[in-house]
């Protein structure tokens, strides 16, 4: 592509993928292309600018073949291909924000990412994400840190009998959430306890009163950063807790087969299915994202200080885009201006606690983020 401008390649045409490249196109800033299997999802990107490319990105060849046309790249694939898919990409030389969440160990593809002389940053959402960020930061500025905690929810506005829930992402990945074990760091080690436990309730203005329970959400984090205690706890509205741990304790969760007028049907799948409609976020439909990060820990002149960000995000009317979708798609596209800016652009793969450490970077991904109305109030203070 020749051009005074940088091109950008969105992997994923889903609900964070369009306005991704949405915010990036805007302004004339980037060239900005989509790519996608489905042609459904890549309608109407002409419109506004935006090359698309329907292609099956699990093919190698073809994925490559189109990643070498661009500058930058975001991947936003399924997870459960998103590993191969940024290893791809760093195969192309080519720096790359990923948001594609697989289950595997990024820091698998260290050394190539190095070897190939490319900057990925990766996780680079708003949970994890923009939590990973702050929480790296503020661990930056202690000498040692005692205690971490993310609560985090994004939930709809209108509170609907009886779940009182809707999700950008599938049920499947919601239930997932419910089901696995959370690591949790206590006494500075790791350890499992089940989903959905030590609920406790919590007040935010203005929302009210909402339940939080544990959930495996650290992910890189107790690797990471050395505390005596972490834990990132989900969000919802009180009593949602109860309605799960219900259908858990009931089989609807369970995975092995049950056989039903001589068919076997796997009780989880049915409950997918059935829940589909019931939590999908249609189009229009208002939600919000809220988080609050709170970091204690001692600093070099052996002060107690606490860290705290809260965010309140909601859905955009002006562009009919989602607050779980702005959060965290937006969190990436800063995170790609970073790159492309040089402030931050060191080969490597990086999660968003090592990008916090540099407040140089912290500051710029924040500052993009209130140009886009998502703000994050932090308060420090001694203790």
């Amino acid at each position: 592509m020749s051009s005074s401008k940088k091109s950008v390649l969105v992997l994923g045409a889903g609900l964070i993928g369009k306005p991704m490249a949405f915010d990036l196109v805007k302004n004339d800033e980037f060239i900005v292309a989509v790519a996608d299997i489905s042609e459904s999802a890549l309608s109407n990107l002409s419109d506004y600018g935006i090359q698309s490319f329907c292609c099956d990105l699990s093919d190698k060849s073809v994925l490559q073949a189109l990643v070498s046309k661009f500058d930058f790249v975001i991947n936003a694939v399924p997870g459960f291909m998103g590993f191969e898919t940024l290893k791809s990409v760093i195969e192309c030389k080519k720096d790359v924000v990923d948001i594609a969440f697989y289950p595997e160990d990024p820091f698998r593809l260290s050394q190539l990412a190095v070897d190939n002389g490319v900057c990925v940053i990766c996780d680079m959402g708003v949970a994890p994400g923009m939590s990973h960020l702050l929480s790296g930061y503020a661990a930056s500025q202690l000498k040692e840190v005692e205690s971490l905690l993310i609560y985090v929810g994004g939930l709809p506005k209108k509170r609907s009998y009886p779940w009182e829930y809707k999700a950008m992402f599938s049920p499947s990945d919601v239930i997932e959430e419910y089901t696995r074990p959370a690591r949790l760091i206590e006494n500075g080690k790791i350890v499992f306890k089940e989903a959905l436990s030590e609920s406790e309730l919590l007040e935010f203005d203005p929302v009210g009163t909402l339940e939080a329970f544990n959930s495996d959400g650290l992910r890189s984090l107790v690797y990471t950063i050395k505390a005596d205690y972490m834990a990132e706890k989900t969000l919802r509205y009180p009593g949602h807790i109860g309605l799960i741990k219900a259908m858990k304790s009931s089989g609807f969760f369970d995975e092995k087969p049950i056989n039903i007028n001589d068919s076997d049907i796997s009780p989880l799948e049915f409950t997918k299915k059935v829940l589909f409609s019931k939590w999908k976020l249609e189009p229009g439909e208002e939600d919000f994202t809220i988080m609050r990060i709170v970091v204690k820990g001692k600093t070099e002149n052996n002060i107690s200080k606490q860290f705290q960000w809260d965010l309140i995000d909601n859905y955009d009317h002006e562009t009919s885009i989602h607050s779980m979708a702005r959060t965290t798609g937006y969190a990436a596209t800063a995170a790609l201006r970073l790159i492309e800016s040089g402030v931050f652009n060191k080969p490597g793969m990086h999660v968003p606690e090592f990008v916090g450490k540099d407040e140089k970077s912290v500051d710029f991904i924040l500052t993009c983020l209130k140009e886009r109305g998502i703000d994050y109030k932090m308060i420090v203070k001694d203790l």
